[in-house]
């Protein structure tokens, strides 16, 4: 069998790893062993990230409603749960964004509920 040299897929293969670590501190911006761990670690954070930030604005968007409901009078899982019993089906987002943006119509929902 003839003998392979893979020098040049290695040198590649090593570029696309450290263009990838740029910017990192210490050793992992230039020594491919922590550079490969420090890539892994990167993916799996920022996959939790994307998690995460969904969660996060789910969490502003109940702020934001229930400060606009309370000053309508009320509480933010009253207001939820009317909205549910006569089965309005406005998001957390489209809510929040009323709330913040156009109060006049917020509170003309939140009157018409009662």
């Amino acid at each position: 069998m003839p003998r392979v040299k893979r020098g040049k897929i290695h040198l590649k293969r090593r570029r696309n790893i450290l263009k990838r670590v740029k910017g990192f501190k210490w050793g992992r911006k230039s020594k491919l062993k922590l550079a490969q761990t420090a890539i892994m670690k990167a993916g799996v954070q920022a996959y939790v990230g994307r998690k995460r930030k969904k969660r996060d604005y789910r969490r502003l968007f109940n702020i934001k409603i229930n400060a606009a409901s309370r000053e309508a009078g009320l509480s933010y899982s009253k207001l939820i749960g009317v909205l549910k019993k006569n089965k309005i089906e406005l998001d957390r987002k489209i809510l929040s964004q009323l709330a913040e943006k156009y109060p006049e119509i917020f509170t003309k929902i939140i009157k018409s509920l009662s």
